[in-house]
This record gives C-alpha cells, structure tokens and sequence, in this order.
C-alpha cells in the first residue's frame, strides 16, 4: 500500500467512526452556543476568535444545523491532523510501520477522539500545532525557507483559538535554545511573527472595541470556575488523555527529539514541548487536554523510534493490536459508542467514576457527556410556562437563560414550539442584548434576588428535571416575573457573567 492509500485509510477510519456516533446523544452545550454565535457574525466573541464561527456559518449555509451535518467539519479536521502526523513520520525518516504506529495511536488517543467529536474552535487549534510543527520539521531538514507559511498557519491559529499563543511562547524558547538560533539572524521568524499577528488583529480590534471582556473571563475561569489542578495530577492527565498505551511512544518520541543524534535537526520541537508543559503545569488550573496538541509531533518521532527497535514482524503486529484493542476498551469514555444505560453500567465495571474539570456537582455521567443531554426536554418545559400565560403577555415576554446551553438550546429547538427567542447574560449572549418586554420568563435564579428586581414573581416550576444533564441544570426553577422595578437598561447590566 503506497504511503497516501495508507494516510486516506486512516483519514477515512477517522471520519467514519465519528460520523457513525454522531447522533447517538444529542448537540453539545458548547455546540448550541457556536451555533448562536453564527447567527451573530463579529470580528471576535468574549471567549473565543471568529475563525470557528465563520467556518460554522459556511457549513450551515451548506449542510443546514442538524448533528452529522455540523459534526462533520471537525471529524475533517481530525482526519487532517492524522495526515499531517503521517507525514511528519515520514520526514523524520519512518518508514510504513513507523507510519502505521504513529497513526494508530493518534486515531486511539482519547483527546483526539473527544476534540473530533463535536463541534468547536479545539479540532481546528490540534490541527494547527500539527501544520506548524510539520513546517518546522520540514524546514530543519530540507532546509527551505518556509516562514510565510508557518506565520500563515500561526495567523489562523490565532483567529481560531489564543491559546496557540502557548505554542509561539514554546517556539521562541526552542529556537533560543538550539542550534536554530541562526534563523533569528534571518528575516524569516520575523517575517512569520507579522504574518502570526496580523491574524489576531481583528480579535484585538474586538476586544478594545468591546471593554477588553476576555480578560475578566479569563480571571474568573481561573480563579471560581476551574477547579486547581497540582503538577502530578497534571502529569498524569497527560497519560490518561492520551491513552496509557501510547505513553511509551510519545515519551520514546520526546527523547528523540532531545538526545537522539538522529534528532538533532529537530531538537527544537522537544524544547517546545516542555517549555508548553512548563507553562501550563505551573499555572496551577489548566486542564491536561490543553497540552493535547503537542503530541501530534511527539507520536510521530516515537513511531520512529519503535521502528528501528523492533524487528520482529509478530512483536510489530501486537503492538498495534493492543493500540487498537486498548483504544477500544477505552473509546466509550470520550465517543457516545454506547446507549447510556449501557455507558452507565461499562463504567461502573471499569471502576470510573464520572469527572469534571470544573467545580460543578456531577450525576451519573461525567460533564462531557452529560452536556449532551436534555436540551430539548428543558425547552419543552419552558414552552408549557410559555403557553400557560394570557395570550396578550405571550406575544411580548422575554426569556432570560441563566447560561448560553439553555439559551442556545431556546434558540435551536424553540420555534417549533412556539417559543420567542431566549436572552442570557451568559458571555456573548450578554453583549447581544435582551429580549421581549414587560413579562419575563426568568430560568434559574433565586426568590430573594428576584423580588429586588421585580414586583410580582411566580414560581411555575420547581425544577427543570432533565434527566441526564448536569445537576445544576436539572435543578433550575422557573419563574414569571412582572413589573421590573428597574430600567431595562440597569436591569441588564445586572445580569451579565463572564465565565
């Protein structure tokens, strides 16, 4: 098999098992909010770029909203970051089986599978690590002057996601510390340095146009939504995330980078890793996934090691096997490959217990998978409130959601059931501003606080009840609120949250 059927089948496996679990649970809490992003067009949002969202708006005007059709777009990017790591293998010197390691375990590796899942700004931020690491390696072994096109592959990181400013702080120290210090004496990294901040300029012009909102966003991620993470905790995330069996791959990979004489030209790229590593193990609260797409270049030198190790046919055939058979056993826990019930029972076999990254109460599933449960059955609910009022109030009330997953999910399902569209003081939604009039339908909330804001307020529900979701959702009461005692204008500034 040449070298590009091997790439295309691995390319293809990727996009089918995505696209094969991609309705087995429903849209993403993250997913309803890109959606409403893309019907709000911007220069840049309070906790992302615009990049995402444009490519969102394209593939809606061209596939429509349903779940393939949006998920579909980053299974694509999942299978070009294989390609890209298939063919960093091959210009670090692998042959087939080095390709056929390196791609098995990027196609098992759990955080690849979740970023491919679903749709968000992520898929796109590991394929860009992996375009610009595959340049990079490219240049220091043939020695072309690639820069426009590493600053080119930069400059869309950046439009898509900042935290490929890690990866620009990882380069500068891996230049500096390696015999690559002679391109800072050519017009080449400077060159690519513009093109890079050229593609975060219109986030910039957003962010000093709007009060600069992501900063209070991301103070309040750190210090109140994120739960703090130590150096071990951290260290071992990295294993887990990239699947235990991999680990004696991609470590092999960055002692290659580092101590290989064959690695040398490309030494840089270890210095990267563990200057990104540094980073983010010191901060103190990132999630391990963050460091998840620096090991698209750390797999590749791995296969490459394994490959001149082992000689054995049978050795190389069962190495592979156990990716894919571990990668199996593991798979439930990052794709929707079973039925919940089903899912719930797995997990329990396998002593896992649901996990957050966030300081959230957890039910039965952990928070990646519980947030793709009960939007519908919310917006359900909310429209039998909506239906109960006069219907002089119907035609002018408003909806505050208490976060953008409720709101996002109003937006989408709600007008086939009548409902008018939601508000939210939730990140973008805020600066999009209020909806309806002198009656509100308030989600969430508590009594005390909204009799300061109201003078007549009614609890219609108890609780949203639904199912599977994230506790904190399932416990939302929903109120009727008349006769806001304050302007709208003050009432909504009010509302706002950024986390």
């Amino acid at each position: 098999m040449s070298y590009r059927n091997l790439f295309l089948v691995f390319a293809a496996a990727k996009i089918g098992l995505h696209l094969a679990t991609a309705t087995e649970y429903g849209y993403f809490r993250d997913e309803l909010y890109y959606l409403a992003c893309s019907e709000h067009l911007d220069l840049g949002y309070v906790d992302h770029p615009s990049l995402s969202i444009l490519v969102l708006r394209a593939s809606r005007a061209l596939l429509g909203d349903s779940l393939p059709a949006i998920r579909i777009v980053p299974a694509l990017a999942g299978a070009l970051t294989l390609a890209l790591v298939g063919l960093m293998t091959r210009e670090l010197g692998g042959g087939r089986y080095a390709c056929v390691l390196a791609l098995t375990a990027a196609l098992v590796a759990p955080a690849y599978l979740s970023v491919s899942q679903f749709y968000s700004m992520n898929a796109f931020d590991v394929t860009a690590w992996a375009l610009v690491a595959f340049l990079i390696i490219r240049m220091a072994r043939r020695e072309e002057r690639l820069w426009p096109l590493v600053g080119l592959a930069l400059a869309l990181g950046l439009a898509n996601k900042i935290s490929i400013l890690w990866l620009g702080a990882g380069l500068t120290v891996g230049v500096a510390a390696t015999r690559e210090r002679r391109w800072l004496l050519t017009s080449g990294p400077w060159l690519a340095a513009g093109v890079a901040l050229a593609g975060l300029a219109p986030y910039l012009v957003w962010q000093t146009l709007h009060g600069w909102p992501t900063l209070e966003f991301m103070q309040i991620a750190t210090t109140e939504k994120m739960r703090d993470v130590a150096p071990l905790e951290f260290l071992i995330g990295q294993i887990e995330m990239m699947h235990p069996l991999t680990a004696p791959l991609w470590i092999s990979g960055l002692l290659f980078y580092l101590l290989a004489p064959s690695g040398r030209p490309f030494r840089m790229l270890g210095f990267v890793y563990l200057s990104v590593f540094a980073i983010l193990m010191s901060a103190g609260t990132s999630r391990s996934g963050y460091l998840a797409p620096a090991y698209t270049w750390l797999l590749p030198a791995g296969g490459v090691v394994f490959e001149s190790w082992l000689s054995s046919r049978w050795v190389r055939a069962s190495l592979v096997l156990a990716l894919i058979l571990g990668g199996a056993v593991l798979a439930p826990f990052t794709i929707p490959l079973l039925p919940v019930s089903t899912y719930v029972r797995y997990a329990r076999a396998l002593g896992q217990e649901p996990s957050t990254e966030e300081r959230k109460e957890l039910g039965a599933l952990s928070q990646h998978y519980a947030d793709m449960h009960g939007w519908e059955d919310i917006v359900r609910k909310v429209a039998r409130v909506w239906a109960s009022l006069p219907e002089d109030e119907r035609a002018d009330v408003g909806i505050l959601a208490p976060d953008y997953g409720i709101a996002g999910a109003i937006n989408l399902f709600g007008e086939d059931v009548g409902l008018p569209k939601s508000s939210s003081g939730h990140n973008n939604y805020w600066f999009w501003g209020p909806t309806g009039g002198n009656v509100w339908i308030v989600i969430g909330g508590s009594e005390a606080g909204l009799r300061a804001r109201f003078d007549q307020v009614t609890r219609l529900l108890d609780a949203l009840d639904c199912g599977y979701c994230m506790p904190y959702e399932s416990q939302r009461s929903v109120w009727i609120c008349r006769g806001m005692k304050t302007s709208l204008e003050d009432f909504w500034r009010g509302v706002r949250h950024f986390d």
